[in-house]
């Protein structure tokens, strides 16, 4: 209740009456601790650092590319996958649809929609403290027209809480493109590879390995650069095309399979640290820098072991109880019967 509406409200007759003062009641201080104790598992994953990140912005990005610096991003899909990725301080962090396989078990990036999507960049959000967060526009959530799109990122930002919106395609992708930045939401674009259009390129195929082919790449990163996207990513393209596409072009180029010549590279956090079980493929470019997945199950192995021969939990995994107290619960429970 507000105080306005306190100083408008009528105390009842019997408070206001001069005959019946209202007694005065003296309140006894309350110790509080300095740090409480935790009796929960629910208990949020925390901060890693008492010092805080200062926040990238765009700004920060432009001024990495001006001094040549390149540009870290990886992907993250939940809050403790974000957690991890801003803590190690990534530059940027994109919720890429990739979610759909590596968190929600989809067969490919079509099945995910706008709604998930959604959800998972919020979820990113709140642990990206420092890293600039984009998100995916899924399929089927931009190719209608620029309006559908505008709407969806719109919906992406307002709900999503990421800073900007990545989406793929060239030429025929650059009005759409025009139309979100005029709104104010910065875009990255995405051209070579296009894994929502890998039944038109007959699968995940290199992009530009021909003369044509490579025209073709280049005359769309810089249609997407001319429709005011900031960056833009090159997926699956020739180490020797992609440096020559950047040096052509006045935004970074973010690259994923296209060689150390680009502004800076981005790889899905699963693939590079090792969440996944043995004998999953994974592409050519694909660096694995970890064994997230050995380290898991080799925890949770020696968790069941102990579980099953009573090592766990042991008495300093316990809650203690004072022993007059459980003499006499085990007085009183033994004295009648259950």
């Amino acid at each position: 209740m507000s105080h306005r509406i306190m100083r408008h409200q009528t105390l009842p007759k019997a408070i206001n009456s001069p005959r019946r003062p209202i007694p005065v009641v003296a309140l006894r201080p309350v110790a509080i601790p300095s740090c409480q104790t935790r009796q929960s598992s629910h208990s949020p994953l925390g901060t890693p650092s008492a010092t805080p990140r200062k926040k990238t912005t765009i700004n920060t990005l432009q001024s990495l590319y001006k001094k040549q610096e390149p540009i870290t991003m990886i992907t993250a899909h939940d809050f403790p996958s974000a957690h991890v990725a801003d803590a190690a301080g990534m530059d940027m962090i994109l919720v890429g649809d990739s979610l759909a396989m590596v968190a929600l078990g989809m067969e490919d990036t079509s099945e995910v929609l706008l709604e998930e999507m959604i959800l998972h960049c919020r979820s990113v959000a709140r642990a990206s403290k420092g890293a600039f967060t984009i998100g995916d526009l899924p399929m089927g959530s931009y190719e209608i027209a620029p309006e559908q799109a505008l709407e969806s990122a719109i919906r992406v930002v307002k709900e999503g809480r990421v800073q900007g919106i990545k989406l793929e395609g060239g030429m025929e992708m650059a009005p759409t493109i025009e139309r979100i930045v005029r709104a104010g939401i910065p875009v990255v674009g995405h051209v070579g590879l296009t894994p929502q259009r890998q039944n038109t390129l007959g699968g995940f195929r290199v992009q530009g390995k021909t003369t044509l082919g490579a025209l073709k790449v280049l005359e769309d990163a810089v249609a997407v650069q001319e429709a005011g996207a900031f960056a833009v990513v090159l997926e699956a393209v020739p180490a020797e095309v992609a440096s020559l596409i950047t040096q052509k072009l006045r935004i970074p180029t973010i690259g994923i399979g296209a060689g150390n010549g680009c502004s800076g590279q981005v790889l899905v956090q699963v693939d590079m640290s090792g969440n996944f079980p043995p004998g999953r493929f994974l592409p050519k470019f694909v660096k694995q820098y970890g064994d997230v997945w050995g380290e898991s199950i080799k925890a949770i192995q020696n968790y069941k072991s102990e579980v099953k021969s009573r090592a766990y939990p042991a008495p300093e995994h316990t809650y203690p109880m004072p022993p007059e107290e459980l003499i006499e619960f085990d007085k009183l429970i033994n004295s009648k019967p259950v």
